[in-house]
């Protein structure tokens, strides 16, 4: 009876829901640690092998989440070197461990210091060094190799960041821009991981767009997604600001805010969490531009949006952010228009050859500056 109680009440729970059932990975903790250095032989003035040591290589196409299955036990362990011996003076090398992870991670000790930045394919980094091997300077005792638990800590690398509030419009137009398939429903929070979808031009070009997690108040604090949102925008070459032109309002006890105060309080919280990323250039959507009295409000605050110096007086002391964005472009937009999202694709590649062509150039200059330096000032002007 007690059996069948049981088996009852079992039976009643339902299953969590796949779409929360979060397959994205972002930080790991693995615990790593350097092969034993090999005993030296003092008759012979033998040398014991070296331990092998821990190291990890960014590859393309991988995840955390991967990593994380393959070892299971978040412990990774390289091979002790050989002892000296009377047949080998000189004891063999352990054998290195090496592990890949994904393109743009971060590793950082226990005490929060960064070990290194692999943010380009192929980068490597040793996290943990194998143990000398024995021998006059040691009295030929192997030494232990180096240990200790590392935290990995991943950052999306994309060309383009879409930020935004919940219900913003922003699934909607990654699915209809690109290759991706987020979820997409009528009410807040929809997108409760980071999605990436590849846009793809005719000339066979493509640049990615990191879809992110809706921004609430707070998340420079930590609040809400808070710094899992907000640390993956730090790579991104260029922002994509999506704002619904009616305004958002997180919950009913929330007040209703406009368009022009939802761009103050993205641009608030950016500020609070680092004022760097106000440098980045951005461009701005106006989404929702298909819907009855759209227009009238994108008149009414024109002038506000275009600099948006103009508006802060006018705005909440706690929406006020110290320093504004200035978009490279403004552009009114409804996520179900074709027409409109063509447009949208144009512009983004448009703007991002502009600042590519930029870094060109004052790379060029640089370097003209550097050999003007090596030539001397007697030498002829490079032009």
């Amino acid at each position: 009876m007690v059996q069948l109680f049981k088996f009852l009440l079992k039976s009643t729970k339902s299953p969590a829901r796949a779409h929360f059932r979060s397959n994205f990975l972002d930080t790991l903790r693995l615990t790593v640690r350097g092969g034993h250095g090999g005993n030296g032989l003092p008759k012979y003035g033998g040398v014991g092998g070296q331990g092998g040591c821990v190291y990890f290589v960014a590859k393309e196409g991988l995840t955390l989440r991967k990593l994380a299955q393959n070892l299971r036990d978040k412990r990774v362990q390289a091979t002790s070197g050989e002892d000296s011996s009377k047949v080998s003076i000189f004891g063999r090398r352990g054998v290195d461990q090496r592990i890949e992870v994904p393109l743009g991670v971060q590793v950082y000790d226990e005490q929060q210091k960064l070990l290194a930045d692999l943010n380009e394919h192929e980068a490597s980094c040793i996290v943990a060094g194998g143990g000398t091997g024995g021998c006059t300077g040691n009295n030929f005792l192997g030494r232990p190799g180096e240990s200790r638990t590392v935290h990995l800590d991943l950052k999306l690398i994309a060309d383009v960041g879409l930020v935004g509030f919940p219900n913003a419009g922003k699934s909607t137009l990654l699915k209809a821009i690109s290759n991706a398939k987020p979820k997409i429903a009528a009410y807040p929070f929809t997108t409760i991981r980071p999605q990436i979808g590849t846009v793809e031009y005719s000339d066979l070009r493509s640049i990615s767009i990191a879809d992110l997690p809706g921004l609430i108040e707070g998340a420079h604090a930590n609040f809400g997604m808070g710094h899992k949102f907000l640390k993956h925008i730090e790579r991104t070459r260029l922002l994509l600001f999506m704002v619904d032109i009616f305004g958002f309002q997180l919950s009913p006890r929330h007040p209703h805010r406009d368009c022009l105060s939802n761009i103050y309080a993205l641009n608030k919280e950016l500020e609070l969490y680092d004022p760097t990323l106000l440098e980045k250039p951005c461009v701005l959507l106006l989404n929702k531009m298909d819907k009855e009295g759209a227009k009238q409000i994108l008149q009414n605050l024109k002038p506000s949006i275009k600099d948006l110096s103009n508006g802060l007086p006018a705005c909440p002391e706690e929406l006020r952010p110290s320093r504004v964005l200035k978009f490279k472009h403004i552009l009114p937009i409804s996520a179900k228009n074709s027409a409109r999202i063509t447009q949208v694709k144009q512009q983004l590649r448009e703007t991002l050859d502009e600042l590519a062509a930029q870094h060109l150039v004052t790379d060029n200059q640089q370097l003209k500056e550097q050999l003007q330096q090596r030539v001397g000032v007697i030498g002829p002007k490079i032009t």
